[in-house]
C-alpha cells in the first residue's frame, strides 16, 4: 500500500499558536480568510470566466419571458419553473440542453446549492433515460471542475472549513489505497459523506483523477436515477426530504455494500 503523499500540517488545520494569548489570537478561525490574495484573484478569475461563458450561452439562446426563470429553492419554486420551461424545451430542445447543461456545471462547480432541484427538473422535462443521461453527464464534469479547482486554490479552504473531516478522509483513503475505486464507490453511492466535500477533498488527500472520474461517472448513477423518476411526479412531492425516505437509503446503502464487498473478503481472506 503507498503511502499517501500529503501530510496535512498542524498549522494548516488550524493549530493553536503560542501568540493566541493575545486579544488577536483569541479569534475564532472563522474570522480569518484562509485564501491568500493571489489564491483569491484565481479564484475569483475562474468565475469570472466560466460565469462570462454562461452569460454568453444564455444570450444567443431564442428570446422567452426570462423574467419568470429563477434558480429553485422549493419544491413550489421547481413547479412554477417546470410550467415556465415546458413549451420552451419542447420549441427549442437544443439550445434549451445546452443552457440547462451550462447552468448545471456552473454550479457544481462553484458549490451553489439547487443541483438537486436541477435534476428533478430533468426528470420533469426529459424523462428517465435522458434526464438520467444529462444527470450523470453534468454531475461529472462539474465535480471534475471542482476537483480541478481545489488542486489549485482548494487546500486552504477545505482545511479551515473541515479540518476533522478533512483528517478523518485522509486516513480512511490512506488505508484503501489498493481498492480505492471500490470505497470511493461506495462514497459516491450512499450519503456517508457529501458529494461537496468528496470533490473538494479529494484532490487533496491525493485520490488519482482517474479513480474520482470513474467513481463519480458510475457512482451517481443510482441517486441519478432515484431523483431524476421523482421528477416525473413532481406534483406529488412536498419536500425533498421526501426523495429519501428509509426505503430508498436502504437500497442505496445495500449497492454501496455491495461495490465495498470485494475489499471485505479480500481482507478476510488475508487474515485467515
Amino acid at each position: 500500500m503507498a503511502p499517501t503523499r500529503l501530510l496535512i500540517r498542524d498549522e494548516e488545520l488550524g493549530s493553536v499558536s503560542d501568540d493566541d494569548d493575545s486579544p488577536s489570537g483569541k479569534r475564532s478561525k472563522l474570522d480569518r480568510f484562509p485564501l491568500s490574495r493571489w489564491e483569491l484573484a484565481v479564484s475569483l478569475g475562474v468565475f469570472l470566466i466560466f460565469s462570462s461563458g454562461l452569460f454568453c450561452i444564455y444570450i444567443t439562446m431564442p428570446s422567452a419571458e426570462f423574467s419568470n426563470l429563477k434558480l429553485p429553492r422549493s419544491i413550489s419554486d421547481l413547479r412554477l419553473l417546470k410550467d415556465n420551461l415546458a413549451n420552451y424545451a419542447n420549441e427549442y430542445p437544443a439550445q434549451f440542453v445546452l443552457g440547462y447543461c451550462a447552468t448545471y456545471i456552473f454550479m457544481q462547480t462553484f458549490m451553489i446549492p439547487g443541483t438537486i432541484f436541477m435534476s428533478l427538473l430533468a426528470g420533469a422535462l426529459f424523462g428517465v433515460i435522458k434526464g438520467v443521461i444529462l444527470v450523470v453527464f453534468n454531475a461529472t464534469a462539474g465535480a471534475t471542475s471542482c476537483f480541478f479547482l481545489s488542486k489549485l486554490i482548494g487546500r486552504p479552504l477545505i482545511t479551515w472549513l473541515w479540518p476533522d473531516k478533512l483528517r478523518f478522509f485522509q486516513a480512511e483513503i490512506g488505508k484503501r489505497r489498493d481498492k480505492l475505486l471500490n470505497y470511493m464507490l461506495f462514497l459516491r453511492i450512499t450519503p456517508t459523506l457529501p458529494n461537496l466535500f468528496i470533490n473538494l477533498a479529494s484532490p487533496i488527500v491525493d485520490v488519482p483523477f482517474h479513480v474520482f472520474f470513474l467513481a463519480t461517472l458510475v457512482g451517481l448513477i443510482p441517486a441519478a436515477y432515484i431523483t431524476v423518476r421523482a421528477g416525473l411526479a413532481i406534483g406529488d412531492l412536498k419536500s425533498v426530504k421526501d426523495l429519501y425516505d428509509f426505503k430508498t437509503l436502504s437500497v442505496l446503502f445495500l449497492i454501496g455494500f455491495i461495490s465495498i464487498l470485494p475489499t471485505i473478503l479480500k481482507r478476510k481472506k488475508i487474515y485467515e
